[in-house]
């Protein structure tokens, strides 16, 4: 018998939503950074076994969106209701049960699809405040299970794999087995560089930049790709501090980003940056659409 089937991973923003499916899958897919709504797109992961295929869906935060940009982020969020099997609920056992968690709990009442409670970050509670976070959230939906987990360090995930499995449905192979995910390079590539930025630079600046690829090469015979990318920000003061001073800042992304890339891709990259003011364009649904964050 082969099980196949999509999980949807939910959850506010900063949960660890990313993290889990990047351990699951066994290889970075999806960005991390510390910083919350690092995700802005739904992302694909694909988790091969002999017996089956576990198909993750990683979402943005849900949260009470007040820009355009946040709010097509909810929205893809929230599509993955219509395109999955099962959902994975991830909370954050370091925080408390708020309005966004609410949100979510309240959308599930609309759903009949089988919902996980995944707890994730327990080893930054103790046992007694971990007890006194499930007995306040278990009667909020009837989960089919509640799992503490800590996805950064891989505890107990094997657990919630085999839960899992017991949910998803008999089911075909729906991607080949070397699959991992179903981004193509361009927008990986986009991501790490955003990646880097949101790392390095602080206060509004990563929530106003969006990456465009504008070409991506490779030349077989020097096993070399040339990727040309535009890092487009919202005001000149932001153009600025992605530059730094006599480029710095931009050269300290670059490398990083580079690496990263050279890592994930297995051959040399020629990464070259450009820095462009596109005034207010998270507040325009053209733009919006043209940088790739559109409804899902």
């Amino acid at each position: 018998m082969f099980k196949s089937g999509f999980v949807g991973i939910i959850g506010k923003p900063n949960a660890g939503k990313s993290t889990l499916m990047n351990f699951a899958v066994g290889e970075k897919i999806a960005i991390t950074t510390h910083k919350p709504q690092t995700t802005r797109n739904r992302i694909m992961g694909i988790r091969n076994t002999e017996a089956g295929q576990f198909i993750f869906l990683d979402t943005p935060g849900i949260h009470n969106a007040k820009t355009p940009l946040n709010r097509q982020m909810v929205s893809a969020a929230m599509g993955v209701f219509n395109d999955v099997n099962m959902l994975l609920l991830l909370i954050d056992a370091g925080t408390h049960i708020g309005e966004d968690d609410n949100l979510i709990i309240q959308s599930l009442k609309k759903t009949e699809l089988p919902v996980v409670l995944v707890i994730n970050k327990i080893d930054l509670i103790d046992k007694e405040k971990l007890l006194a976070l499930i007995d306040n959230i278990r009667h909020l939906h009837t989960f089919e299970e509640i799992v503490p987990i800590c996805a950064l360090r891989g505890f107990n995930v094997d657990r919630l794999m085999d839960i899992i499995w017991n949910i998803l449905p008999e089911g075909p192979q729906y991607f080949p087995d070397d699959m991992i995910t179903d981004r193509s390079e361009r927008f990986l590539a986009a991501e790490i560089i955003r990646e880097k930025i949101t790392i390095l630079t602080h206060k509004e600046v990563p929530y106003s930049t969006a990456i465009v690829i504008e070409s991506f090469k490779e030349d077989e015979a020097k096993g070399l790709t040339h990727i040309q990318a535009v890092v487009n920000v919202e005001k000149d003061s932001q153009k600025g501090i992605i530059i730094g001073k006599k480029g710095s800042m931009l050269k300290r992304i670059g490398t990083g980003a580079r690496l990263e890339m050279e890592k994930f891709f297995g051959t040399r990259i020629y990464l070259e940056l450009f820095v462009r003011v596109q005034k207010d364009w998270a507040q325009d649904s053209r733009m919006l659409g043209e940088f790739g964050y559109t409804k899902e």
